[in-house]
């Protein structure tokens, strides 16, 4: 983990303080035993994961695709195109939500602003990523936009290791009825 003290407080306290602030539907599924910490999140999402991006059209219109998310120093970074539609919109409208949820019981949603780094800042990232790929950015595309989600509401959640076990030895049987459930369907 490459977090300060500081940071996972300051993460922490935006984990509790969205959690605290759910209506009955999220703190129904998101339990206290269920919640991920500061903590956990930063030594989980480590390297390169799959994060989901919703940006908004001018006509108010949800968008959704798919970056590679790295999450730092308690924030989700991701890179594209300048010619992206995505930073199109984000250049527009910087709200932003993002959700990472690579398999069942496990998940972590944000919703905040945008920020398209600049300077220093674009550069740290800049060489991370060029690391971390084993190549540079601008190798990929002619404009890279690197961006910071400030999140002003995020929830990690994970079910227990029983919880879990007992979910996964329902998949065989669930599986089984895909094919009545489909007959139903028409």
């Amino acid at each position: 983990m490459n977090e300060s003290a500081e940071e996972l407080e300051t993460l922490q306290l935006l984990l509790d303080r969205s959690a605290a602030g759910g209506r009955r539907h999220l703190t129904d599924i998101v339990e206290p035993q269920r919640q991920l910490s500061a903590e956990r999140l930063c030594a989980e999402l480590r390297g390169v994961v799959v994060l989901n991006v919703a940006t908004v059209t001018n006509r108010g219109e949800p968008r959704l695709s798919a970056v590679d998310g790295h999450f730092l120093h308690g924030h989700w970074y991701f890179s594209t195109a300048g010619s992206a539609v995505k930073a199109g919109h984000l250049m527009r409208r910087p709200a932003i939500s993002v959700g990472y949820t690579p398999r069942d019981g496990y998940g972590v949603w944000a919703h905040g602003v945008a920020v398209r780094l600049a300077g220093d800042a674009a550069a740290a990232i800049d060489r991370y990523l060029s690391t971390l790929y084993g190549q540079p950015l601008s190798a990929l595309a002619d404009e890279i936009a690197i961006y910071r989600v400030d999140a002003h509401w995020m929830v990690g959640f994970a079910m227990t290791e029983p919880e879990m076990a007992q979910f996964e030895a329902t998949l065989p049987e669930r599986d089984a009825r895909i094919p009545a459930a489909l007959a139903a369907l028409g």
